[in-house]
């Protein structure tokens, strides 16, 4: 039986706590895989310093979530657009530098998105193709807009390309619709994680209203076989909670879902 890992973000958006202490707490809850964020912003401790210490602990890095920062210039004919494809282009090097097998990518930002077109399908193409050369897969996530992430696996030549299932996206923004059969064996990736569909809250799975039972049939029918990757983030009523507690039961409901994964 194939043997998961129980990975979770180390999240630089979580209040009250450093994000050494967030480490920290990940390691002491049994956690053993991570993935980082890659945003290229001016935070301290810097993301190589975090990714230092990641390693310190002994955590393995399953992939580098990277920035979203402009990402919707990806579809306009502008020399910012061009000049995103350089950034993402170096930050693969650098992931490929530091052994990381994977990067995780949105499609558009938060708001205002162009429509998708050929300009950012040949950019997306120039990415992947590039990551392919390097040995580091690409998976593109699921965000706020539809449509986009059907067009770009449609339509891109690379299989190095697939994408990264977000349960917390899938419920609050496409309202639990997903055509998983077209995404059969192209989920490379997943962030877990839960909402009331009133904001993308980032709890811990069952604290909100997604049906989890649905969407691990689902990915089961689509034959991901990766880790139970959580996307959890320390804020609102989980202030309540100490930070070690907050991953001590972010580790156990990933057990948890693993026993469900397991299940026949």
């Amino acid at each position: 039986m194939l043997k998961r890992e129980i990975a979770v973000v180390v999240s630089n958006a979580n209040k009250n706590v450093s994000v050494f202490e967030t480490i920290d707490a990940i390691y002491s809850a049994g956690f053993r895989s991570v993935f980082i964020q890659w945003y290229n912003r001016e935070w301290r401790p810097t993301q190589e310093e975090q990714l230092r210490y990641v390693r310190q602990k002994g955590l393995d890095v399953i992939f580098a979530h990277l920035g979203y920062q402009n990402i919707n210039d990806l579809w306009l004919d502008t020399v910012d657009g061009d000049e995103l494809v350089n950034r993402y282009k170096n930050d693969i090097h650098i992931c490929k530098e530091n052994h990381i097998p994977m990067v995780v990518m949105h499609l558009t930002g938060k708001n205002g998105a162009p429509g998708y077109n050929e300009i950012g399908l040949k950019r997306l193409q120039e990415i992947a193709d590039y990551a392919e050369a390097l040995g580091i897969k690409v998976a593109l996530e699921n965000t706020k807009d539809k449509g986009y992430l059907d067009y770009v696996i449609e339509n891109i030549k690379n299989d190095n390309i697939g994408i990264c299932f977000d349960s917390g996206h899938y419920h609050v923004h496409f309202d639990d619709d997903l055509d998983f059969v077209k995404f059969k064996d192209r989920i490379f990736a997943i962030h877990l994680h839960d909402n009331d569909k009133s904001d993308d809250l980032h709890l811990i799975p069952f604290d909100g209203t997604i049906d989890w039972i649905k969407i691990i049939k689902e990915l089961k029918c689509c034959n991901y076989k990766g880790p139970i990757t959580m996307e959890l983030c320390y804020r609102h009523k989980y202030l309540e909670m100490s930070i070690d507690d907050f991953y001590k039961k972010g580790y156990v409901i990933g057990e948890k879902i693993k026993e469900m994964f397991e299940a026949e």
